[in-house]
């Protein structure tokens, strides 16, 4: 039987980091809105709270009877445990940490209502302004027309930086599955697989261990500049060449809803040109480079600083991964977290610390040779790093 993996304790704790930073923003009463339908990345903060994920195959279209399908919300009051509002009739109980349950066709309404029959002192904190429905909005406010709502997305994706005992202990579990799975990817595509074929082998060493895929993006040859060969699934049915370099990546929730996301480049019959050696081998060394300066009360400034002096170095380019990921790397949790290893991205001030789980990760390419891109997830510890992803780095 399925069983709920964290004891009550662990989200008790999690609720008073939670309502200890809601104080310090002035919100007694604040709404996590959460959404599933299918997917992970936007369902992590009722997922953490309250160990909900709805089973909405998707985001269904609203109608007479359903509104704002696929939506669940935790309603946060000082002093009290969770309100958990959900928009399933027969929710698994066993697994949930709240018993303050209701199931509506309706979570606009029903959390609007359980908002009006209480006297609300001060604005009530909104969290989820980054997914939530223009629509749905709407409808929320003109129910409420007597609150002041205070957007404060970032409440519990700070509870969330730092990992419990426990969370690690998972995040090591998971670190297992996404280095068996990303070790089948890399033999598959090796062995003159197809992408899919290599797909679906390593898709299946994580399901069969309990996790769940996000996506598995390859490219080899004359695309390896892309991140995907064919965007809609991430692989192709295309076979490696032997000489192409090969691209590839595993990402989801591996364990109890935490995310890793490995990634290796490799050239296909295992016989790089001397110019594709020392490209893939660069990447492999500033990765690891990065993750042995990682250590707590570093800044993201300092590694990105860091990263920086070392890529420009190498007399590379970026390509099309770097360009669309302008950082060394983020922080891992129920999906990617803060701190994002970004200076242009606003994080340069964050520090790193004991406890954190993060991916370091590096993509760049050189003309006529092509595009390498490597990340590899650790868990930052007092003396620096605990490396869960195993998956060789080189495979010459």
């Amino acid at each position: 039987m399925t069983e709920r993996y964290f004891p009550i304790s662990e989200y008790e704790r999690r609720w008073r980091l939670v309502h200890a930073e809601m104080r310090r923003r002035g919100v007694e009463t604040a709404v996590v809105w959460g959404r599933s339908g299918g997917t992970y990345d936007r369902a992590s903060d009722v997922y953490y709270l309250t160990n909900y994920y709805g089973n909405n195959s998707g985001q269904g279209i609203d109608n007479d009877l359903q509104n704002c399908r696929a939506f669940s919300a935790v309603i946060l009051r000082a002093g009290e445990t969770p309100e958990l509002i959900i928009e399933e009739t027969v929710p698994h109980l066993n697994l949930l940490a709240t018993d303050r349950i209701v199931s509506t066709w309706d979570p606009v309404k029903t959390v609007a209502d359980r908002l009006n029959a209480r006297k609300n002192t001060g604005p009530v904190g909104f969290l989820g302004t980054d997914f939530f429905s223009m629509k749905h909005w709407a409808q929320l406010q003109a129910a409420t027309p007597g609150i002041t709502w205070q957007f404060e997305d970032d409440i519990v994706r700070l509870a969330r930086r730092v990992k419990s005992l426990r969370e690690l202990e998972a995040y090591r579990e998971g670190g297992l599955i996404a280095s068996r799975a990303c070790n089948v990817l890399i033999e598959g595509l090796l062995s003159g697989k197809s992408e899919a074929e290599a797909a679906g082998d390593a898709a299946r060493e994580v399901v069969r261990s309990g996790g769940a895929i996000h996506m598995i993006p390859i490219s080899h040859g004359d695309k390896i500049d892309s991140m995907c060969r064919n965007p809609l699934p991430g692989y192709s049915h295309d076979t490696p060449k032997p000489g192409d370099l090969i691209r590839g990546f595993i990402y989801g929730p591996m364990f109890q809803g935490y995310y890793l996301d490995p990634g290796r480049t490799v050239v296909a019959g295992c016989k790089p040109t001397p110019a594709q050696r020392e490209l893939v081998e660069s990447c492999v060394k500033l990765t690891e480079d990065l993750l042995a300066a990682m250590k707590p009360g570093l800044t993201v400034r300092e590694l990105v600083e860091l990263g920086d002096r070392l890529k420009a170095d190498l007399n590379v380019e970026d390509d099309e991964m770097a360009k669309k990921f302008p950082l060394y790397g983020h922080g891992l949790g129920l999906f990617w977290e803060q701190p994002i290893f970004s200076t242009a991205m606003g994080y340069g001030d964050d520090k790193f610390e004991e406890g954190m789980v993060v991916g370091i990760e590096a993509f760049f390419a050189r003309p006529d040779v092509g595009s390498v891109g490597f990340e590899q997830n650790a868990i930052v510890t007092a003396n620096g790093i605990e490396l869960l992803t195993t998956t060789p780095m080189l495979w010459w």
